[in-house]
């Protein structure tokens, strides 16, 4: 399959990991390259000296960065921040950079800013999301109309019919996280994975706009969360609870009760905890069946 996100990661298929915190270590991200996609780490939830044995929003961004530099590492997604602090350094040393964005305001200032492509990521995902909640069918077809660089489609695309779909609107490939959190190459913890195999539809929900927003899994920390909202509570109070190490807790731990449980709207389609490999195999199958399906119509 060839086309302008195969060439410029020299992969077989448009399809990308996302760099999960505590769920997409090396072994993940070595499956799925493997595989014939992309693998990302998730090194936002990684300090300097654990980054190095698997080879930014933690302490030592800078540190993050001449890790990257140093190991020569060649491709680098970034998110959550201003695009402008790290694009040109990465580049400088010929590393391949990607931003992710909601929004067709930050994908313009991305561009500008000089990536070479973009994860545009939709309201349905489980992390990054705006707070204007612009589903991904509304927001690829406007990305891609205001862009000239690569673009990459993300946020409830589980399986090869969503990735048609989002190739149909403009994008040039898909980024895939929750799907790739149920394999076995995941470093999530296997209560999290069993968790996500068992949620049926509506048992997430996009929260925390006031700090970040993501899409939890409503569980025993999500209604604490929940009761400071109906109360009118205020913002200190919802950082005090959210506290620090909760997505440790919940998705790298176990513990599905008080931990925060991130993960994408389309969690409720999976039903089986699979090799990576499977899993694009999957894709792929589903995705030239489906586009065989409209040629014959």
């Amino acid at each position: 399959m060839k086309n302008k996100i195969v060439d410029l990661f020299n992969i077989q298929f448009p399809i990308i990991q996302a760099g999960m915190i505590w769920c997409s270590g090396w072994e993940l991200a070595s499956a799925v390259s493997n595989a014939g996609g992309l693998g990302i780490l998730g090194s936002g939830s990684m300090y300097p000296e654990v980054l190095k044995d698997h080879i930014i929003l933690y302490p030592n961004a800078e540190k993050h960065i001449e890790t990257i530099i140093s190991h020569k590492v060649p491709i680098v997604f970034t998110s959550a921040g201003n695009p402008k602090t790290w694009t040109g350094e990465l580049k400088k040393n010929k590393i391949k950079v990607v931003h992710v964005v909601s929004s067709v305001k930050f994908a313009l200032k991305a561009q500008d800013a000089g990536v070479d492509a973009i994860v545009a990521e939709g309201f349905e995902a489980g992390g990054h999301n705006g707070i204007e909640e612009t589903t991904t069918f509304c927001l690829i077809p406007d990305v891609a109309k205001a862009i000239g660089i690569p673009l990459i489609a993300a946020g409830g695309i589980i399986d090869g019919r969503g990735m048609l779909a989002a190739m149909i609107l403009g994008a040039d490939g898909v980024q895939m996280g929750t799907r790739f959190v149920a394999s076995q190459e995941s470093s999530a913890h296997l209560n999290f994975k069993n968790k996500i195999i068992d949620l049926n539809e509506g048992e997430t929900k996009l929260t925390l706009k006031e700090i970040t927003p993501v899409r939890l899994i409503k569980n025993d920390f999500y209604h604490e969360i929940e009761k400071i909202y109906q109360n009118d509570g205020d913002l200190e109070e919802l950082k005090r609870t959210l506290g620090r190490g909760r997505a440790k807790l919940g998705m790298f731990e176990g513990d599905m009760s008080n931990g925060e449980l991130e993960i994408g709207q389309a969690a409720s389609q999976l039903k089986q905890i699979l090799p990576a490999r499977v899993i694009v195999n999957q894709i792929m199958t589903e995705f030239n069946e489906a586009k065989n399906a409209l040629t014959v119509l």
